[in-house]
C-alpha cells in the first residue's frame, strides 16, 4: 500500500491523555464507569467507534455514487462493545446501524451496506478479527 496519510496519535493507557501529532486531539483517557472507571474521559472504544462510524459513513458514500443512490440523509452509528474473550482476554465486536432513508429500507439498504462493508477500510481491517453486524433502521 501506498500511504496518502498517515495519523499519528500518542496514549499512555486507559487513565491518561491521547494526543495527535498535530494537536487536534487532546484528549483526557478514563475507564468507563461500567468498567468500575471513574467515566471522566473518552476510551478506546468511544474513539474506535467515532472513527469506524465516519470511515463507513464515506465509503457508503462513495459506494452510492457509483451506485446512483441518494444518501444525502443517511447516518451511521457504530456500537462497540468489549467484553472477556474465550481465551481470557478481552475482545471487541461492533454493530454499525445505518440510519437510511425510506427508499432504503429492506433488501436495497442491505445491499448497500453490504458493498460499503466491502469497501470501508475499517471494514477491511476488522474482517475476519471481529464480529461486525450490520443493521439497516
Amino acid at each position: 500500500m501506498d500511504a496518502l496519510y498517515t495519523a499519528v496519535a500518542t496514549a499512555n493507557g486507559r487513565e491518561g491523555r491521547a494526543v495527535s501529532s498535530d494537536g487536534v486531539i487532546d484528549l483526557p483517557l478514563a475507564f468507563p464507569a461500567a468498567l468500575g472507571g471513574n467515566g471522566q474521559g473518552t476510551n478506546p472504544e468511544q474513539l474506535f467507534a467515532a472513527g469506524y462510524a465516519a470511515c463507513f459513513a464515506s465509503a457508503m458514500g462513495v459506494v452510492a455514487r457509483q451506485e446512483r443512490i441518494d444518501v444525502e440523509d443517511a447516518s451511521v452509528t457504530a456500537e462497540v462493545s468489549i467484553g472477556k474473550d474465550t481465551d481470557g482476554g478481552f475482545g471487541l465486536s461492533v454493530i454499525m446501524r445505518a440510519e437510511l432513508p425510506e427508499h432504503l429500507q429492506g433488501e436495497p439498504g442491505r445491499a448497500l451496506l453490504e458493498k460499503t462493508h466491502a469497501y470501508c477500510p475499517y471494514s477491511k481491517a476488522t474482517r475476519g478479527n471481529l464480529p461486525v453486524e450490520l443493521v439497516v433502521e
